[in-house]
């Protein structure tokens, strides 16, 4: 408590270089106030600003990094509202459909996979008939799970084509593989069963989504193979010796 002028003022308790400076300002006498150039004043309220008493209560680090993302968040979408019709319902819609775009996309096309440089095996660990597998792959298709359905399928070709032993039953062969066995045997159907494992591949390993038309060309393929007859390499040899002879002969 401090008499000035018979006025009772009240001080209250200051950091030594405050309340010093206010003491002096507040003498009864008629001296004037120490007065301090603008700099070193301008220094010495920098010092005692910075001390860690007055910024005890200041936000942390992450606290006030947090706010000027919302910051920048609130003034980026302001200007986009600004600049879309419709304002900010505007923008509201155009994001909504733009999300309803993507999903749609990812759900015809499925999760992106990249295609690996070595195909892997045709077959897994449990080894099923060809009646086994077409019996799967209509049931898929039935249900309209063409992937699975196409998957299934091309295993049935495959399989029914070791069954018959046109091709051998080797664990590990790929569909590329079996369509080039296969048309060997069968070449008039190299194309179709070259397509086929293709199909089998996209599909597969390529995370692309099969068609209810790709399943139906895979299943007729089935069908035709089951009527082919192969073309063994002993016939054509036969045929050449066969015309050998006649040429020689005449």
């Amino acid at each position: 408590m401090t008499a000035t002028g018979g006025v009772l003022t009240s001080v209250p308790a200051l950091p030594t270089g405050a309340d010093t400076a206010v003491r002096l300002l507040l003498r009864g006498d008629d001296e004037p106030p120490v007065t301090v150039p603008r700099d070193p004043a301008r220094e010495a309220a920098r010092r005692e600003l910075a001390k860690r008493m007055y910024h005890e209560n200041d936000p942390s680090w992450f606290q006030r990094a947090l706010d000027a993302f919302w910051e920048w968040v609130g003034k980026l979408f302001d200007a986009a509202s600004t600049a879309s019709p419709g304002g900010t319902l505007g923008l509201v819609v155009i994001i909504a459909a733009v999300i309803a775009v993507l999903g749609a996309l990812w759900w015809r096309l499925g999760t992106p996979r990249r295609r690996p440089t070595s195909a892997p095996a045709l077959f897994d660990d449990r080894p099923r008939s060809a009646a086994e597998h077409r019996a799967a792959a209509e049931a898929h298709a039935a249900q309209g799970h063409w992937n699975q359905a196409v998957q299934e399928r091309m295993r049935a070709i495959v399989r029914a084509l070791e069954e018959r032993a046109l091709l051998d039953t080797r664990p590990g062969r790929t569909a590329d593989e079996a369509a080039a066995e296969a048309g060997r045997a069968l070449p008039a159907h190299t194309g179709p069963l070259r397509t086929a494992a293709r199909a089998f591949d996209d599909v597969t390993y390529g995370g692309r989504a099969a068609t209810e038309q790709s399943y139906r060309q895979i299943a007729g393929l089935d069908r035709d193979l089951e009527r082919a007859t192969p073309q063994l390499a002993s016939s054509g040899t036969r045929s050449a010796d066969a015309t050998t002879r006649q040429g020689a002969a005449g």
